[in-house]
């Protein structure tokens, strides 16, 4: 597990424009990441929120023990899950579609040869046998019933962002008007003021390429500097091709997606830099309501036709 300090976020609340009536803020460690919650609500309005992010964790942690993905990952037929696990698997299924394989929940069994903290890099051979074992298309799902079928799940590209979602429904139905809601990165903003979002230049100390300036969206950032390893002819990141099991061979080192749904983006922005700038801006081009800004390999600027760019600031048209 990672500790709090050596935390890397892609994503920096710079300023928020108006002045709330009440706010409560705290941060905690959950999710394996430095989780802030920040909402015109009451303490134990909040206090039910982490709750609800630790009931999540508790549910689709892969590490967590008796959790659905701890269960599934060790068993050789059809288990029983909850709602949400299902849920989540199948969109995840569906993204896995829509990536031509790119994305795959089934990679830890490749993911967990890797140590970026540790800068352990696994051999060909343990990297080879571990690719069999990949595939996402095998998992069955049987009304609340899953079988992995001899795979392992790993529900880290869009676990964050369907809980981000659920948190949102659940201050809504705490008639909470405005708050922001950050799992690590994973930045959700609600109500009736405009928020500032600032995109870390990649391999920057403290720099930003852009801001954003938001109402009511959901932003996520999946980069190549988040996590490393240096080496002498080229960089593992942690972006890990399901096909090969080593780094994906992108132009991009920063894709941010902004979009309606947490989950969505999470999944997209992972997907757009395993496919590349082009692929990649076509994909959101012809996706609703969602928009994306790109950092290339040489810290070049592309984003979707649905944002403006002046002055360093994006704003959707």
């Amino acid at each position: 597990m990672k500790k709090i300090l050596s935390i890397n976020l892609s994503l920096v609340l710079l300023l928020l424009c108006s002045c709330a009536q009440q706010e409560n803020k705290d941060t905690r460690f959950l999710l394996d990441t430095v989780v802030t919650l920040t909402a015109s609500c009451d303490s134990d309005t909040l206090d039910g929120a982490f709750a609800l992010c630790k009931e999540y964790e508790n549910l689709l942690s892969r590490t967590v023990e008796g959790s659905d993905i701890y269960k599934l990952n060790r068993s050789d037929g059809f288990v029983e899950v909850s709602e949400h696990t299902v849920n989540i698997i199948k969109q995840a299924i569906y993204f896995g579609d829509l990536s031509g394989g790119k994305f795959d929940i089934t990679i830890y069994p490749v993911s967990s040869l890797w140590d970026f903290n540790k800068h352990i890099i696994p051999s060909r051979d343990e990297i080879a046998e571990a690719l069999k074992n990949i595939d996402y298309q095998s998992i069955e799902i049987n009304g609340n019933k899953v079988n992995p079928n001899g795979t392992k799940i790993d529900l880290g590209g869009i676990a964050k962002g369907y809980i981000a979602d659920r948190l949102l429904e659940y201050f809504k139905k705490n008639d909470i008007r405005e708050g922001i809601i950050d799992l690590g990165g994973n930045l959700v903003v609600f109500g009736d003021r405009d928020y500032t979002v600032g995109i870390k230049q990649p391999f920057s100390d403290g720099k930003y390429a852009a801001r954003l300036k938001l109402r009511n969206k959901t932003v996520v950032t999946s980069g190549t500097y988040e996590r490393y390893i240096p080496a002498d002819i080229k960089l593992y990141h942690h972006i890990l091709d399901p096909k090969t099991g080593y780094a994906c061979d992108s132009d991009l080192c920063s894709v941010t997606v902004i979009a309606d749904s947490s989950m969505n983006a999470d999944a997209l922005s992972t997907i757009c830099l395993l496919l590349g700038l082009d692929a990649a801006k076509q994909l959101i081009e012809n996706t609703p309501d969602t928009e994306a800004v790109f950092i290339d390999n040489d810290n070049k600027l592309h984003y979707t036709s649905g944002l403006t760019l002046n002055n360093g600031e994006f704003t959707l048209k």
